[in-house]
């Protein structure tokens, strides 16, 4: 479904201001992984699926450079998929919306 950029727009604010600690996989463009020696990892999880890797193989991935790391990362940041947000959560709000 396409959106409108007002809509991304108002929907990135809502994003921007919910704490990201667990974010499902298909809301998540990129994760960069800072290490403490100043080096840094990006995985596009847009780019891997169209790989053809399914979410539940990039997780485990994922996991594995998690634990195998965990000692030298100093900082996860998401990119979260505006798009992908407005689409798994707006079906739901206009449902709740369409009953008032």
């Amino acid at each position: 479904m396409q959106y409108n950029d007002d809509f991304l727009a108002k929907w990135e604010h809502i994003v921007n201001d919910v704490s990201k600690t667990d974010v499902p996989l298909e809301c998540i463009k990129k994760i960069v992984i800072k290490f403490k020696n100043g080096r840094q990892r990006t995985v596009n999880l847009i780019a891997l699926q169209r790989q053809g890797l399914d979410l539940e193989e990039i997780e485990a991935v994922l996991n594995r450079t998690f634990h195998d790391e965990h000692d030298n990362i100093r900082d996860v940041d998401f990119v979260v998929d505006i798009t992908a947000v407005a689409n798994l959560v707006q079906p739901e709000t206009d449902k709740l919306l369409g009953k008032l």
